[in-house]
């Protein structure tokens, strides 16, 4: 998981270190707002213009980026951003639609994730002779995959106002859905609470663990081929 970088800043490892640092803001900068693009394409898509009207159908990073969120990722290795809006009388099958638009983040997160790791193949395969410069790459895509798989991970915990509970709402008898939604401000501040005592971050870490040794395996299939 992303031990490898806490520990690199503990013992000193300061290339594993800043490798991980800056592999963290690329994906603040730049594969965090795909997962929000794809949640306002999805939306757009599907009938609504909400997020294109409220300036959100954008890969900016400005226009996504929550402080809260951002410094969660750096921290505990899960987070968010702000909320793409949606209006989901615009939809033409409103719950199947919004659970469709709610997935397209997380599977965007998946999709990335299955892409750097491939990355961290080639340059395990490939860059042999250039140790340093094979490191750098490794690590770097590495850090991007892992925190990448958390981002879906987390983000399809079926809680207000994660998109798993979008997803999760199309099983849900409407009343209990629309009561858990009432109470969506307090179970944020719970569960802000949960990363920050690591209370979370065990089970996350341990369901993130599954799904990542699941895309390194098929992603690196291709290379048992190979002479």
């Amino acid at each position: 998981m992303l031990s490898q970088f806490y520990t690199a800043m503990r013992t000193g490892d300061y290339t594993t270190f800043i490798i991980g640092l800056c592999s963290i803001v690329f994906v603040l900068f730049c594969t965090l707002p795909v997962h929000e693009f794809a949640h306002a394409w999805a939306a757009v898509k599907l009938g609504d213009q909400t997020p294109k009207l409220k300036g959100r159908l954008t890969l900016n990073p400005m226009a996504h980026l929550s402080l809260f969120g951002s410094l969660m990722i750096l921290i505990a290795g899960f987070g968010y951003a702000k909320p793409v809006p949606v209006n989901t009388r615009n939809l033409k099958n409103p719950k199947r639609d919004f659970a469709l638009v709610a997935f397209a983040g997380p599977g965007a997160n998946l999709i990335m994730a299955a892409f750097f790791f491939l990355l961290t193949n080639i340059a395990t395969y490939f860059i042999t002779g250039a140790s340093l410069l094979s490191q750098v790459i490794y690590y770097f895509f590495y850090f991007a995959a892992i925190i990448n798989v958390n981002l879906a991970v987390f983000n399809l915990l079926p809680i207000p106002p994660l998109d798993g509970s979008r997803i999760w709402g199309l099983v849900i008898p409407d009343r209990y859905y629309y009561k858990l939604l009432q109470y969506e401000r307090y179970i944020t501040l719970l569960l802000l609470v949960l990363l920050m005592t690591n209370v979370l971050t065990v089970p996350l870490s341990y369901l993130s663990g599954l799904i990542t040794s699941l895309l390194k395996f098929i992603v690196g299939l291709p290379f048992r081929l190979l002479p």
